[in-house]
């Protein structure tokens, strides 16, 4: 599926209120090279959202005919909620050579790794369970019954972080998104794709590589 000129594809999973989608939001400004996968939901929109631009919102009916078909790279019920990420988009994006990245549970970016090995999975954690408590009703969008479901699943969301390849803790918010900046750059340089993005340099430098199929 993949070839030597496609995209870089990120995944980031973090329980809810570890700061995981202001911390993309932020990178995503400073990088311009980087573009959001906007998933589908069945869930309802949220004051301030915008259908499309956060998610793109849609029946329980449209949801389950786009699985059907194979649609999505994956899908997963979370909070009695469907999310799915459309995989056309995706694919197109990386082969095009876009770097991609994905806000996604960790079930989700579990799949996603089996269907493109390549991709790097970063898990977000919160510096306590004191500050994810306070961080969940500092949003005043949830009830207390909620947020005590959200503070017993966060809690089975991050015993899963070993799936992921690196861990950023979000206690000083600047840190956290230069850590996330150090994981993107990092990624971009790895060898395989620095010998292709640069593959002029590497025939001037070592002019036998002219010679071989890049």
């Amino acid at each position: 599926m993949q070839n030597s000129h496609t995209g870089c594809l990120f995944t980031v999973s973090a329980p809810s209120g570890a700061g995981k989608t202001s911390l993309v939001k932020a990178l995503l400004e400073q990088d311009s090279h980087l573009q959001v996968s906007v998933s589908h939901t069945t869930r309802p929109m949220r004051p301030g959202e915008a259908d499309g631009l956060n998610y793109h919102f849609v029946s329980q009916a449209d949801f389950a005919a786009l699985r059907d078909q194979g649609g999505f790279i994956e899908c997963a019920e979370v909070f009695g909620n469907w999310y799915g990420t459309s995989k056309a988009w995706v694919q197109t994006m990386l082969e095009s050579g876009s770097d991609i990245i994905l806000e996604i549970d960790w079930q989700g970016a579990e799949q996603i790794k089996a269907w493109w090995p390549d991709t790097c999975a970063i898990f977000i954690f919160p510096p306590s369970h004191a500050t994810l408590k306070h961080r969940l009703i500092g949003r005043g969008q949830d009830s207390e019954d909620v947020i005590q479901r959200r503070l017993s699943e966060a809690e089975l969301e991050m015993q899963h972080y070993t799936l992921s390849d690196y861990l950023v803790i979000n206690d000083d918010f600047q840190i956290a998104l230069h850590d996330l900046q150090a994981i993107v750059r990092a990624e971009r340089l790895k060898t395989g794709r620095q010998s292709q993005a640069q593959r002029a340099l590497m025939c001037d430098l070592i002019p036998s590589l002219a010679l071989r199929k890049p």
